[in-house]
């Protein structure tokens, strides 16, 4: 977790990182042992596919202490999204997840705000529901130091600024044309993040920031393909019962900065 971050700007696939140098590594204690935090990842990608699904479907996979983000009554978000990491403190992995917008624990007043600044990308809040890996330590990391639900499966994950496509062993498939890019500079847009678990039953919030460099959304979508079929994401999927597919947001090209998990007060049951 120590990496060397001039060693890092040598490979050619990572564009900078002046946006690490201005995030210093502390040590922490977690699930997992001591550690650094926040986690770098140098060259990143992702897809997220977001459809709004009945408040009463979604209601009943939430956790009682938290609440559906909805766009309208009886409405709220959900997204499976897709996730490549080709440069990172922990070597190569890709993974894929079926989560819920929420909102922040213990937010009071009206939702708009945070419907708007997530439908913006500039901070969501997050249940998952599921989150396969292709790698082990990813798995162990994740499952055991943030408390996500992960399991290490057969996952293939490809984004160009062309095309993005995916595939979950038997489970999820997903393809479509790459919405148009839009370059940054480094720092210039930088999204959050804030998900919530549970660990040793407490409740956790883990934070992070992504570094946006290449980046383009579409508004209801046409020729998105996204194909379920026996497995836990599409079990999850189905549980939720999408209508409608109402955003595609696609990183070509991005860095991220994942925090250790800190305990966090939400409303009770």
């Amino acid at each position: 977790m120590k990496t060397d971050l001039d060693v890092v700007a040598a490979d050619p696939r990572v564009r900078s990182v002046d946006f690490f140098r201005r995030l210093p590594k502390t040590r922490v204690d977690s699930p997992v042992g001591e550690t650094l935090t926040p986690n770098f990842y140098y060259r990143i990608s992702t897809a997220r596919l977001t459809m709004v699904a009945p408040s009463r479907a979604i209601r009943s996979r939430l956790p009682r202490e938290l609440s559906p983000l909805e766009v309208a009554p009886g409405l709220g978000l959900v997204s499976v999204m897709f996730f490549r990491y080709d440069v990172c403190d922990i070597d190569f992995y890709t993974e894929a997840a079926v989560g819920i917008a929420v909102r922040p624990a213990r937010h009071g007043g009206l939702g708009f705000v945070d419907t708007v600044a997530a439908l913006k990308n500039e901070h969501l809040h997050s249940y998952v529901l599921s989150l396969p890996v292709s790698s082990e330590i990813a798995q162990v990391r994740g499952h055991d130091g943030y408390g996500f639900p992960k399991w290490v499966t057969d996952l293939d994950v490809q984004i160009d600024a062309e095309r993005t496509t995916a595939r979950v062993a038997d489970d999820l498939a997903f393809s479509a044309a790459t919405p148009r890019q839009t370059a940054h500079r480094g720092g210039d847009v930088v999204s959050a993040l804030t998900s919530y678990t549970t660990i040793d039953g407490a409740w956790h919030a883990t934070f992070s920031q992504t570094n946006v460099l290449s980046a383009g959304t579409v508004r209801f979508p046409r020729g998105v393909n996204l194909e379920l079929g026996t497995g836990r994401l599409s079990d999850d999927v189905r549980s939720l019962k999408p209508i409608r597919t109402i955003q595609f947001d696609v990183v070509a090209e991005g860095q991220l900065a994942l925090h250790m998990p800190v305990p966090t007060s939400v409303r009770g049951r």
